[in-house]
């Protein structure tokens, strides 16, 4: 037994809550990336019916796009899975859920990458991978709360657009976590 805990998607747990994000990801390449905050999950079922007046739409971006991403994705909610013990994740067709917190990291990417360029999709992701996660739930609350519905693309969410696809990071000025920096600096 490996000792992990089991999740569905990136870290869903539905016995520790109900609330996450539900990521549907069409077969056709030229298919849209919806993304919904949900607040029930449905026991014994493969597929998730949804529900428009209580499953909310976040945003929507070409399948393109969600490739252009879902790799870096992936790979940072895997590392931090890994390091919580919980068993990792993949995407695949169809529907994949994800726990509360990341689904807000995750949202926050996509927010930012919906009405960009594909050119500076690279840059979005080194900055958002320079933000702490605490940053990117606060970034998320703050353009939730305005803006966070569907077409809202106004606010909060255009300033989170040129904040991460018009600010570059160099590659090697990610953001440590205190462990981290404090292991680099036993390493000296």
């Amino acid at each position: 037994m490996s000792g992990k805990k089991s999740a569905l998607g990136f870290g869903f747990q539905p016995d520790q809550s109900q609330h996450h994000f539900l990521v549907t990801i069409p077969r056709s390449a030229d298919g849209t990336v919806f993304f919904y905050e949900r607040f029930k999950w449905q026991e014994d079922t493969d597929h998730q019916i949804l529900d428009e007046l209580l499953d909310k739409a976040k945003a929507m971006i070409s399948k393109h796009k969600w490739k252009l991403i879902e790799e870096a994705v992936k790979t940072e909610f895997n590392r931090r899975l890994k390091k919580e013990g919980i068993a990792v994740g993949k995407w695949k067709t169809g529907q994949v859920p994800v726990e509360r917190l990341l689904g807000k990291e995750l949202l926050l990417l996509v927010w930012a990458i919906e009405d960009s360029d594909p050119s500076v999709i690279p840059t979005a992701i080194r900055n958002w991978l320079g933000l702490s996660p605490e940053e990117r739930w606060w970034l998320f609350t703050m353009t939730n709360a305005s803006t966070g519905n569907l077409h809202d693309k106004r606010g909060w969410r255009k300033a989170i657009r040129y904040a991460l696809t018009e600010n570059p990071v160099e590659e090697n000025r990610k953001q440590m976590d205190l462990f981290e920096f404090l292991f680099e600096q036993q390493k000296e």
